[in-house]
């Protein structure tokens, strides 16, 4: 199974940290933001990565070549950051079967396998890991609904009255026909086409789309206070 991963953002908000550097290599305690996410994929024997540059791409390359921990590299180039879905269908004709996405600016501790078992089970078309939040948290990004299985019933994205506590983690797995939806979405509000919103055409077509919980603890690095937070984390494993 391969893993993509969106690695194009500018990074805006870490800034100065990404003043001279793509957000992938700001260093988060001694090691490049991307790396930790490489490394917890390369534990789950992904067959290949599939990084998706685009600011000051150069550098990533220069930083990775073509493979890591013995995992080739394939770089695929997301000219502008238009989303998530956009970052995905950049990665289309490198992925011929059921694959990863994980969000390149993620440090995540904990047990990942779940993902994968679950995706190679039949009849699973697409698997989300999420986490449970606070509701304040819950309000400010997607939010979903499942049955007592786990199987996913709704997406509703940022409600101010939210009703679930369970949100997106940027861990997922996939049927290559989630690039049809992908192809599908229109942009959003924030002229993205996002991620959560092929999800939801892959839902409404009758997809089995299945959620796993998160054991363990993550931070999403977008702020300098954000990747002392993920350092912190990272100094605890």
């Amino acid at each position: 199974m391969k893993a993509v991963i969106p690695a194009a953002g500018r990074g805006t908000r870490l800034r100065p940290l990404t003043d001279d550097r793509p957000k992938a290599l700001v260093d988060v305690a001694g090691t490049p933001l991307l790396t930790h996410g490489l490394e917890r994929l390369a534990d789950l024997d992904v067959s290949a990565f599939v990084i998706v540059v685009g600011y000051r791409k150069e550098a990533i390359i220069d930083h990775y070549g073509d493979e890591f921990a013995g995992v080739p590299i394939t770089y695929v180039h997301q000219r502008e950051p238009k989303g998530l879905a956009d970052a995905a269908l950049r990665a289309e004709s490198e992925v011929d079967g059921d694959f990863l996405v994980f969000n390149g600016d993620n440090v995540m501790l904990g047990d990942l396998d779940a993902v994968v078992e679950r995706q190679r089970t039949d009849g699973v078309d697409a698997t989300l890991v999420v986490d449970e939040v606070s509701r304040d948290e819950a309000a400010e990004t997607g939010v979903f609904v499942t049955d007592d299985d786990g199987r996913l019933d709704a997406v509703v994205e940022k409600p101010d009255d939210p009703p679930s506590t369970r949100v997106l983690t940027g861990l997922f797995g996939f049927d290559p026909e989630i690039f049809h939806a992908c192809h599908l979405v229109q942009p959003s509000n924030r002229g993205q086409y996002e991620l959560t919103d092929a999800i939801d055409l892959f839902l409404r077509a009758g997809r089995r789309v299945e959620t796993v919980p998160f054991d363990g603890q993550r931070v999403n690095v977008n702020t300098p206070a954000d990747r002392d937070r993920a350092a912190s984390l990272v100094g605890q494993s």
